[in-house]
């Protein structure tokens, strides 16, 4: 995708999003990998969405190759944050769905990677908010969206900031609700594409896909403190140096 496009013309493009940035994705089995860590489980590119709310289910291990948190400090490979917009250069809002502060009520999530402990698949549950209420393309906020993840992260002791955008279309029928945020408090100042920086995302492309070679380096942060205390302790109790020898075997 070129991001020199001028506003109008990307506002054009963004309307055939579904038709037109699909083949571009990497998708095995269903899934959606990304230039980072993140394996889109759900949704496909082009989803029409309604209902209630909108729900993302994302895998933040790289199908298990990266631990879940806590992180040792200087662990090779992390994630820092992940956060999730909603946007449109057709309707010109930029909503936060989650930047890893909760607000009230939740209108805005807080962070996901700390959400559903254990579990390396996060489900990302965000409701409408009240400009989206009406059905099909009735209401001046409804329509054509990116999904837009943007993932900070340490993949073998290099820093990465990174921006994947996931096509959907708000057109099914979503119903009023006193429940439902206003947009004005989510909406957010909306980036011209050509002053969004894409270097490191169209330098890394999609990662951990099948047939992908990367290999992640990582700290066992257990392992290395339990041999540290058995170091230790041999160091001032050499009467527990068999203890700590069974240990270490």
């Amino acid at each position: 995708m070129t991001h020199s496009l001028s506003l109008a013309v990307f506002a054009a493009a963004a309307l055939f999003a579904t038709k037109g940035l699909a083949s571009n994705f990497t998708i095995s089995n269903g899934q959606i990998f990304t230039p980072g860590f993140v394996v889109v489980d759900s949704l496909q590119p082009g989803t029409p969405l309604g209902g209630d709310n909108i729900e993302i289910a994302l895998d933040v291990s790289a199908n298990g190759k990266l631990p879940l948190p806590p992180y040792d400090e200087d662990a090779s490979s992390q994630i820092y944050n992940i956060n999730i917009f909603l946007y449109s250069y057709v309707t010109g809002r930029n909503f936060t769905i989650t930047n890893g502060t909760a607000s009230a009520n939740n209108a805005t999530l807080g962070d996901i990677m700390l959400s559903e402990p254990g579990s390396t698949v996060k489900h990302v549950r965000w409701t409408w908010p009240d400009c989206m209420v009406g059905d099909g393309t009735n209401g001046n906020d409804r329509g054509s969206y990116n999904i837009s993840i943007h993932q900070r992260f340490r993949l073998n002791g290099e820093n990465h900031y990174t921006i994947f955008d996931l096509p959907v279309s708000v057109t099914n029928s979503i119903s009023k609700s006193d429940d439902r945020p206003s947009c004005q408090s989510l909406d957010n100042p909306l980036l011209a594409p050509e002053n969004i920086d894409w270097a490191d995302t169209n330098g890394l492309g999609a990662l951990f896909a099948p047939g992908d070679s990367t290999v992640i380096e990582t700290s066992d942060v257990s392992s290395s403190a339990g041999l540290a205390s058995c170091k230790h302790a041999l160091d001032l109790w050499g009467v527990v140096g068999l203890s700590c020898a069974l240990l270490l075997s």
